[in-house]
């Protein structure tokens, strides 16, 4: 869930530091005070387009930051209880709701555990973090946003650049934005047929078929690439035939370039080392002339018998006789050593031109390949002559794939075909549930269903759909449905798709009506809600309250909101206004006190903080308590 958001030179907000809490978190100002800006913040955050106009004027970056916790949503508690409200009887049978300016603390915690579909899209989330190499910090992600003045956008998680896409992707997982916003999960066709599938309990089913599908898929590209044009395969085989003569032909051996540089460096230095081995040798043993009494034999020898007479005269010198001893025998080895590799050394131009040879084709090998070892070529060749058995003996291989192939269609068809009989069932029920939530939404008159079609395709897998002969049908991971949801809003149109819905306000209902039957599906922790209210009041205004506050049983809740129904369900509830400093206009947002709230809300009921607005607004609240309480208290004896 987000913990922290902070924002700075965004629109008009010059500095914003917000703390949010776990369950509803309400925000409410006058229009203009800048909630919209805030939500279009946030967007910025998930990496939606945003353009350089954001930037605040003076500032040459506008800059965004969320903290989120990544963990298991904790189980609801106290923390939704800012108000205590009693109800009092009187004789006459007649309740009179009281609530207080602070909370009273009780007993009341709701167990809620990570269902098995939240579960799967933690792995999810970190399997997308490891993919990219990012790692959490104590379970927390920072993502982070700088949009400069020059239109360029620089994108962080937990510090580290990443494109945009790839922040798109884990903010996918982290927030759903809906209202004016583009984060509309559920107004992807292509999402639709995982919200129904959660709906219907199939996703372990979806991940068998899921393995089988990519199993198919991988022997369908084998069984194609076997089959391409048979001039095109001789052509191929003919190359990788030259291609593994050339390199047998060089006989290559690991190691041998190193062995190769160290003889070529010996032959063509052949006239140094005679130098060298003549001055070794005469420093050890003197020159020609035999007069060896500069040689280190010569100085030392004299030594060695001076030794000799000290020993006899004091014992304790005897192992230095014995070790001076010793040096003059390695020195004579030393010399015989060195004599003996100058009468090998001899030019051998021949020998040199086939090493220098012999390391050109190496060279040559090596470039005409694109590779730096000859571990590589040899590699390269047995590369080659795998493939050439394979084209080889294709034949073979293309009858044992077109089985595996026929296997594979008959096995998808089978689980694909069951998936789709599920769903089916489960599309009814689902429609008919969301057209109980569109009621209670002051959608009375709206239908919704769950459009479940096939494509025939000859080269897909059987299946008979509704009891009708078999037939072949395209199939991919998800099965051979496709699936997409529809709405009439109104009695007499014609169902459309939820794309081509015009209205705001019936596109949010609809959104939390569907938020509010998938709510256990829905692995996304938070959800933003702007301006959900929009064409509803009265009656349909407390359902909605009552709605999102339901939703906090799964997710943390964000929403802005003009009607006070639904900021007395506010667990957080946080003022956006607008305020002159220096000449410059700039947005500010206060969590509010228990106090603070009643007069916030008397304030949208009425305009002003009457006394009668006042009432309304604490009586108002106390219901809302007690509701919350009430339905708790349900959730908890189930």
């Amino acid at each position: 869930m987000l913990l922290e958001l902070n924002i700075k030179d965004f629109a008009i907000i010059d500095t914003l530091h917000l703390h949010l809490h776990r369950l509803f978190n309400v925000f409410t100002g006058e229009t203009g005070a800048g909630k919209s800006i805030i939500i279009d913040a946030m967007s910025a955050l998930l990496g939606g387009k945003i353009g350089v106009e954001v930037v605040r004027s003076g500032a040459d970056r506008a800059t965004v930051e969320g903290i989120f916790s990544i963990e298991a949503l904790p189980p609801i508690s106290d923390e939704w209880k800012p108000f205590e409200a009693t109800l009092h009887m009187d004789g006459n049978g007649t309740g009179t709701l009281f609530s207080a300016s602070t909370g009273v603390d009780a007993e009341q915690t709701v167990t809620n555990p990570a269902d098995a579909d939240s579960a799967d899209a933690r792995v999810a989330l970190a399997t997308l973090l490891h993919t990219y190499d990012i790692t959490p910090e104590d379970g927390h992600l920072i993502l982070s946003r700088d949009i400069f003045a020059s239109g360029r956008t620089v994108g962080r998680i937990n510090g580290r650049t990443v494109t945009q896409q790839v922040l798109q992707q884990v903010a996918s997982w982290l927030v759903d934005i809906h209202g004016q916003s583009e984060h509309m999960s559920l107004l992807r066709p292509e999402q639709h047929v995982n919200f129904l599938d959660r709906y219907a309990e199939l996703l372990p089913l979806r991940e068998q078929l899921s393995i089988k599908v990519t199993e198919w898929r991988t022997a369908q590209k084998n069984l194609h690439s076997m089959q391409e044009n048979e001039r095109e395969l001789a052509r191929r085989a003919e190359f990788l035939r030259y291609e593994i003569e050339e390199i047998e032909k060089a006989e290559l051996q690991p190691g041998e370039i190193a062995e190769l540089e160290e003889e070529a460096t010996v032959l063509n230095s052949a006239e140094r080392l005679r130098e060298l081995c003549t001055l070794v040798y005469e420093s050890i043993k003197g020159g020609d002339t035999g007069d060896d009494f500069q040689s280190a034999l010569g100085l030392l020898r004299p030594a060695l018998k001076a030794l000799n007479e000290l020993s006899r005269l004091d014992k304790n010198l005897e192992e230095h006789e014995t070790n001076l001893s010793e040096a003059l025998f390695r020195l004579e080895d030393v010399a015989a050593s060195i004599s003996s590799y100058e009468s090998d050394i001899e030019d051998d131009p021949q020998r040199l031109a086939e090493v220098e040879e012999r390391l050109d084709l190496i060279a040559r090998l090596k470039r005409k390949y694109g590779l730096t070892t000859i571990e590589e070529i040899l590699q390269r060749a047995a590369d080659d002559q795998a493939e050439l058995e394979t084209i080889i003996h294709r034949d073979e291989l293309i009858e044992s794939l077109q089985r595996q192939d026929g296997l594979l269609r008959q096995e998808i068809g089978h689980i694909a075909q069951g998936i789709s009989e599920r769903r089916r069932e489960a599309a009814l029920a689902l429609s008919k549930a969301m057209e109980e939530q569109l009621n209670d939404l002051n959608m009375q008159r709206a239908r919704f269903i769950v459009e479940i079609e096939q494509i025939p395709d000859p080269n897909g897998v059987p299946a008979s759909i509704n009891g009708q002969p078999e037939q072949f049908y395209m199939c991919d991971v998800t099965g051979i449905d496709r699936v997409q949801f529809l709405i009439a809003p109104n009695p007499g149109e014609p169902f459309k798709p939820l794309t081509k819905i015009a209205s705001g306000g019936e596109t949010s209902r609809l959104m939390l009506a569907l938020k509010t039957i998938l709510a256990a599906a829905d692995a996304t922790p938070t959800l933003i809600f702007d301006e959900i209210d929009a064409g509803i009041s009265g009656r349909s205004s407390q359902i909605v309250g009552e709605k999102l506050w339901q939703l906090t049983r799964n997710h943390q809740v964000i929403c802005v909101t003009h009607l006070p129904q639904i900021a007395a369900f506010a667990d957080t509830h946080y003022n956006v206004n607008k305020q002159v400093y220096d000449e410059r206009t700039i947005t500010q947002v206060i969590e509010l006190r228990p106090e603070q709230r009643v007069r916030e809300i008397a304030y949208i009921i009425g305009g002003n903080a009457t006394d009668f607005s006042m009432k309304s607004a604490e009586e108002m609240l106390a219901r809302s308590y007690l509701w919350k309480e009430s339905w708790t208290k349900q959730r908890m004896s189930r």
